[in-house]
């Protein structure tokens, strides 16, 4: 059985990559899945389909329809769902992922610092699982295997 793991949370360093390396070393069978981690790539797609738009409003707004529908599509396809929250970055885009998939009912697994458990406390008890570390998060994961 190969799961697919989206994974939530902020594009500015590389966690993801970190995450994927580990589950290949513990030999876990995961495909991933994200949001799309280029940052201008990500806030330039509207205009890149629709064309120039009149105002930063509007190109913010035809941007997020489609990093939406993206994340949207790769959300529905997931197994599981892992949002990671750190300390450095706004977390607005981690805990707008994380709550899409509680309410879509994918299993989800919350990783944030000793420091976030007061703010994250309500989406942390709607999570399945909430941990500290991507290698407990992999450790999880890893017990479906068992």
């Amino acid at each position: 059985m190969k799961l697919t793991v989206y994974l939530a949370g902020q594009i500015h360093d590389n966690w993801r990559e970190e995450l994927e390396e580990q589950a290949k070393v513990k030999n876990l069978p995961l495909t991933f899945v994200a949001p799309q981690t280029n940052h201008d790539r990500s806030d330039d797609i509207g205009e890149e389909i629709l064309g120039k738009q009149p105002g930063n409003l509007y190109k913010d707004d035809a941007a997020s329809d489609i990093n939406n529908f993206r994340t949207q599509v790769l959300m529905q396809k997931a197994d599981i769902v892992i949002a990671l929250f750190g300390e450095k970055y706004k977390q607005w885009n981690t805990a707008m992922d994380a709550t899409t998939a509680i309410t879509m009912n994918k299993p989800t697994i919350i990783i944030r610092p000793e420091s976030l458990i007061h703010p994250l406390k309500e989406l942390s008890n709607k999570a399945n699982v909430t941990v500290e570390t991507v290698d407990q998060a992999l450790d999880v994961i890893s017990y479906i295997f068992e």
